[in-house]
């Protein structure tokens, strides 16, 4: 049976698990600032507008894509995360597709997912039992998942978008929209890839992403960003 609970009863374990991890997300979502070192300020740096179109060029031709991942998080004093029960160190896989389509899998040293078709967003718990179903426009309007899965038009509008060094395919975003749950996003790309992204929360954690094995542009089954709650699963919807 498939229960509909309150999302105030048995959750904290798992939302510990979700701060720590997702939001990652791409999220994951919550999704920081990359310190900038002396050598990188004395860099000659584009201008926003040149930066935005950079920028902007470089996710254009990203149509989908998939790669493994690496993420650590850390608290502001430099230690691994308090918000994770688990760990700070998590591994996995993700895919995406435009316009607003992710699956992000934690395989190591855990099972979570995190899927959204655009529509509805769903983490999934699996040593929890638990699913949290979540509303994906709420979730993506100012958050890293854009930069990656959304259109990339409406980047330079939800963020302000730096170039730090101008011979550099590497940009620091910083979120326009007051209340945001991250300071600024850091993303590097390598031959048009992206390869790493760096994020700095409101808590003062830092986030790191290293996407390994990255595929752009390969063809990938819608069926990948559908979630169906395995069958007994407490089912939250927020």
């Amino acid at each position: 049976m498939q229960n509909s609970v309150n999302p105030k009863n048995k959750t904290t374990k798992m939302m510990k698990n979700i701060m720590g991890t997702a939001l990652s997300g791409a999220l994951i979502f919550g999704m920081p600032i990359i310190a900038v070192s002396q050598a990188a300020q004395a860099a000659t740096a584009a201008d926003n507008l040149t930066a935005a179109k950079r920028l902007n060029a470089l996710l254009a031709n990203t149509k989908s894509m998939t790669a493994n991942f690496t993420q650590t998080t850390k608290g502001a004093n430099g230690g691994k995360s308090g918000l994770s029960a688990k760990n700070g160190t998590f591994s996995g896989n993700m895919s995406l597709q435009r316009p607003n389509k992710f699956r992000w899998n934690i395989t190591s040293p855990f099972e979570q997912q995190i899927v959204t078709d655009g529509s509805a967003m769903w983490v999934y718990d699996k040593d929890l039992q638990q699913a949290t179903r979540q509303n994906a426009d709420q979730q993506l309007g100012n958050t890293p998942a854009l930069l990656l899965s959304g259109d990339p038009s409406k980047i330079a509008s939800n963020f302000k978008i730096t170039q730090p060094d101008a011979k550099k395919n590497y940009y620091v975003l910083y979120p326009k929209a007051s209340g945001s749950n991250f300071n600024s996003l850091a993303v590097s790309f390598n031959g048009g890839k992206p390869i790493m992204m760096v994020l700095n929360d409101s808590l003062g954690q830092v986030t790191s992403i290293k996407f390994s094995n990255v595929k752009v542009n390969p063809s990938i089954n819608s069926s990948q960003f559908k979630f169906t709650p395995p069958k007994g699963v407490d089912i939250i919807n927020q």
